[in-house]
Protein backbone atom coordinates (compact mmCIF):
# COMPACT_ATOMS: atom_id res chain seq x y z
CA UNK A 1 0.00 0.00 0.00
CA UNK A 2 1.47 3.24 -0.98
CA UNK A 3 2.03 6.19 1.22
CA UNK A 4 -0.99 8.39 -0.26
CA UNK A 5 -3.01 5.62 -0.52
CA UNK A 6 -2.61 4.74 3.53
CA UNK A 7 -2.40 8.24 4.19
CA UNK A 8 -5.89 9.16 2.86
CA UNK A 9 -7.32 5.64 4.61
CA UNK A 10 -6.12 7.30 7.75
CA UNK A 11 -8.16 10.47 7.22
CA UNK A 12 -10.95 8.55 5.83
CA UNK A 13 -11.21 6.16 8.91
CA UNK A 14 -10.92 9.33 11.41
CA UNK A 15 -13.60 12.01 9.61
CA UNK A 16 -16.03 8.47 9.55
CA UNK A 17 -15.09 6.79 12.52
CA UNK A 18 -15.56 10.64 14.71
CA UNK A 19 -18.41 12.32 12.69
CA UNK A 20 -22.23 11.82 14.22
CA UNK A 21 -23.38 8.52 13.11
CA UNK A 22 -26.00 5.73 14.60
CA UNK A 23 -22.70 4.32 16.89
CA UNK A 24 -22.04 7.03 18.08
CA UNK A 25 -25.24 8.45 19.24
CA UNK A 26 -25.63 5.90 20.86
CA UNK A 27 -22.76 5.46 22.80
CA UNK A 28 -22.80 8.87 23.52
CA UNK A 29 -26.71 7.68 24.94
CA UNK A 30 -25.19 4.98 26.74
CA UNK A 31 -22.79 6.79 28.89
CA UNK A 32 -25.03 8.86 30.16
CA UNK A 33 -27.34 6.71 31.03
CA UNK A 34 -25.28 3.50 31.67
CA UNK A 35 -21.44 5.03 32.79
CA UNK A 36 -18.01 4.07 31.47
CA UNK A 37 -17.75 0.51 32.73
CA UNK A 38 -21.68 -0.62 31.99
CA UNK A 39 -21.28 0.61 28.20
CA UNK A 40 -17.22 -0.75 27.63
CA UNK A 41 -19.23 -3.93 26.24
CA UNK A 42 -20.86 -1.84 23.29
CA UNK A 43 -18.37 0.03 22.43
CA UNK A 44 -15.47 -2.76 22.21
CA UNK A 45 -18.86 -4.83 20.03
CA UNK A 46 -18.59 -1.52 17.85
CA UNK A 47 -15.01 -1.89 16.99
CA UNK A 48 -14.63 -5.45 16.75
CA UNK A 49 -18.07 -5.84 14.91
CA UNK A 50 -17.02 -3.39 12.32
CA UNK A 51 -13.43 -4.51 11.85
CA UNK A 52 -14.99 -8.08 11.53
CA UNK A 53 -17.64 -6.33 9.01
CA UNK A 54 -14.84 -5.12 7.11
CA UNK A 55 -13.01 -8.35 6.48
CA UNK A 56 -16.43 -10.32 5.35
CA UNK A 57 -17.16 -7.65 2.89
CA UNK A 58 -13.60 -7.44 1.68
CA UNK A 59 -13.46 -11.45 1.10
CA UNK A 60 -16.90 -11.25 -0.86
CA UNK A 61 -19.89 -9.70 0.37
CA UNK A 62 -19.28 -6.53 -1.44
CA UNK A 63 -19.12 -8.51 -4.79
CA UNK A 64 -22.51 -10.80 -3.81
CA UNK A 65 -24.71 -6.97 -3.62
CA UNK A 66 -23.34 -6.10 -6.94
CA UNK A 67 -25.11 -9.38 -8.36
CA UNK A 68 -27.47 -9.01 -6.06
CA UNK A 69 -28.93 -5.27 -5.87
CA UNK A 70 -32.54 -6.35 -4.59
CA UNK A 71 -30.73 -8.05 -1.87
CA UNK A 72 -29.54 -4.54 -0.36
CA UNK A 73 -32.79 -2.90 -1.03
CA UNK A 74 -34.46 -5.05 1.52
CA UNK A 75 -31.45 -4.90 3.65
CA UNK A 76 -31.95 -1.05 3.86
CA UNK A 77 -35.09 -1.27 4.57
CA UNK A 78 -34.57 -3.77 7.41
CA UNK A 79 -32.09 -1.48 8.92
CA UNK A 80 -33.90 1.61 8.83
CA UNK A 81 -37.00 -0.27 10.39
CA UNK A 82 -34.22 -1.48 13.25
CA UNK A 83 -32.70 2.01 13.82
CA UNK A 84 -36.34 3.58 14.43
CA UNK A 85 -36.92 0.77 17.10
CA UNK A 86 -33.32 1.53 18.94
CA UNK A 87 -34.71 5.54 18.47
CA UNK A 88 -37.33 4.36 20.40
CA UNK A 89 -35.95 2.34 22.95
CA UNK A 90 -33.45 5.16 23.54
CA UNK A 91 -36.04 7.64 23.72
CA UNK A 92 -38.10 5.92 26.27
CA UNK A 93 -35.00 4.82 28.41
CA UNK A 94 -35.10 6.08 31.90
CA UNK A 95 -33.00 4.92 34.11
CA UNK A 96 -32.96 6.10 38.16
CA UNK A 97 -30.95 9.14 38.37
CA UNK A 98 -29.74 7.56 41.51
CA UNK A 99 -28.84 4.36 40.98
CA UNK A 100 -26.25 3.52 37.99
CA UNK A 101 -27.44 0.36 37.96
CA UNK A 102 -30.81 0.81 38.42
CA UNK A 103 -33.43 0.12 35.48
CA UNK A 104 -32.56 0.27 32.05
CA UNK A 105 -30.09 -2.18 29.95
CA UNK A 106 -26.93 -1.36 28.22
CA UNK A 107 -26.37 -2.90 24.87
CA UNK A 108 -24.45 -5.87 25.13
CA UNK A 109 -21.29 -6.91 22.86
CA UNK A 110 -23.15 -9.21 20.87
CA UNK A 111 -25.88 -6.98 20.24
CA UNK A 112 -23.80 -4.36 19.31
CA UNK A 113 -21.51 -6.41 17.02
CA UNK A 114 -24.77 -7.64 15.39
CA UNK A 115 -25.82 -3.95 15.26
CA UNK A 116 -22.84 -3.36 12.33
CA UNK A 117 -24.83 -5.24 10.23
CA UNK A 118 -28.14 -3.24 10.26
CA UNK A 119 -26.20 0.09 10.37
CA UNK A 120 -26.01 2.07 6.96
CA UNK A 121 -23.37 4.10 8.17
CA UNK A 122 -21.04 1.09 8.65
CA UNK A 123 -21.63 -0.27 5.49
CA UNK A 124 -20.89 2.68 3.45
CA UNK A 125 -17.93 3.05 5.16
CA UNK A 126 -16.69 -0.88 4.70
CA UNK A 127 -17.58 -0.77 1.42
CA UNK A 128 -16.27 2.86 1.22
CA UNK A 129 -12.86 1.59 2.40
CA UNK A 130 -12.68 -1.39 0.39
CA UNK A 131 -13.27 -0.22 -2.84
CA UNK A 132 -11.57 3.38 -2.76
CA UNK A 133 -8.66 2.73 -0.66
CA UNK A 134 -7.40 -1.20 -1.07
CA UNK A 135 -5.28 -1.74 -3.49
CA UNK A 136 -6.12 -3.60 -6.79
CA UNK A 137 -6.12 -6.52 -7.26
CA UNK A 138 -7.56 -6.90 -3.75
CA UNK A 139 -6.24 -9.68 -1.48
CA UNK A 140 -6.76 -10.55 1.78
CA UNK A 141 -3.81 -9.25 2.98
CA UNK A 142 -4.82 -5.54 2.09
CA UNK A 143 -8.63 -6.56 3.44
CA UNK A 144 -7.28 -7.23 7.22
CA UNK A 145 -4.55 -4.32 7.04
CA UNK A 146 -7.63 -1.90 6.04
CA UNK A 147 -9.34 -3.59 8.53
CA UNK A 148 -6.84 -3.33 11.72
CA UNK A 149 -6.39 0.45 10.58
CA UNK A 150 -10.02 0.90 10.67
CA UNK A 151 -10.09 -0.59 13.94
CA UNK A 152 -6.96 1.26 15.26
CA UNK A 153 -8.89 4.40 14.54
CA UNK A 154 -12.13 3.87 15.42
CA UNK A 155 -11.46 2.87 18.60
CA UNK A 156 -10.04 6.12 20.12
CA UNK A 157 -12.84 7.92 17.87
CA UNK A 158 -16.13 6.17 19.16
CA UNK A 159 -14.81 6.35 22.87
CA UNK A 160 -14.50 9.80 22.74
CA UNK A 161 -18.72 10.21 22.30
CA UNK A 162 -18.84 7.48 25.00
CA UNK A 163 -16.75 9.57 27.35
CA UNK A 164 -18.82 12.95 26.47
CA UNK A 165 -21.96 10.69 27.50
CA UNK A 166 -20.55 10.33 30.47
CA UNK A 167 -19.60 13.93 31.20
CA UNK A 168 -23.24 15.02 30.54
CA UNK A 169 -24.56 13.18 33.43
CA UNK A 170 -23.20 16.16 35.50
CA UNK A 171 -26.16 17.95 33.73
CA UNK A 172 -28.51 15.23 33.48
CA UNK A 173 -29.30 15.60 37.50
CA UNK A 174 -32.53 15.06 37.15
CA UNK A 175 -35.83 12.58 35.49
CA UNK A 176 -37.04 15.69 33.18
CA UNK A 177 -33.01 16.54 31.96
CA UNK A 178 -32.31 12.95 31.14
CA UNK A 179 -35.57 12.23 29.46
CA UNK A 180 -35.36 15.12 27.09
CA UNK A 181 -31.93 14.24 26.27
CA UNK A 182 -32.72 10.58 25.64
CA UNK A 183 -35.35 12.17 22.98
CA UNK A 184 -32.70 14.34 21.34
CA UNK A 185 -30.98 11.68 21.16
CA UNK A 186 -33.50 9.27 19.55
CA UNK A 187 -34.40 12.25 17.21
CA UNK A 188 -30.88 12.48 16.32
CA UNK A 189 -30.57 8.96 15.64
CA UNK A 190 -33.59 9.07 13.31
CA UNK A 191 -32.22 12.12 11.54
CA UNK A 192 -28.98 10.15 10.56
CA UNK A 193 -31.47 7.83 8.43
CA UNK A 194 -31.37 11.16 6.22
CA UNK A 195 -28.57 10.52 4.25
CA UNK A 196 -29.43 6.77 3.50
CA UNK A 197 -33.18 7.74 2.71
CA UNK A 198 -32.27 10.31 0.48
CA UNK A 199 -30.78 7.60 -1.72
CA UNK A 200 -34.07 6.54 -2.29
Amino acid sequence: MTYPLLSGLMLFCLVSSITPGPNNLMLMAAGANFGVRRALPHAAGVVLGFTFMIIVIGLGAAQFFQKFPLAHTYLTVASVTYLLYLAYKIGTAAPKIDDPNGAGIPITFFQATAFQWVNPKAWTMALAAITVYTPQPTTSYYVVMVSLIFGAINLPSISMWLVLGVQMRRFLTTPARLRAFNWTMASLLVLSLYPILNIY
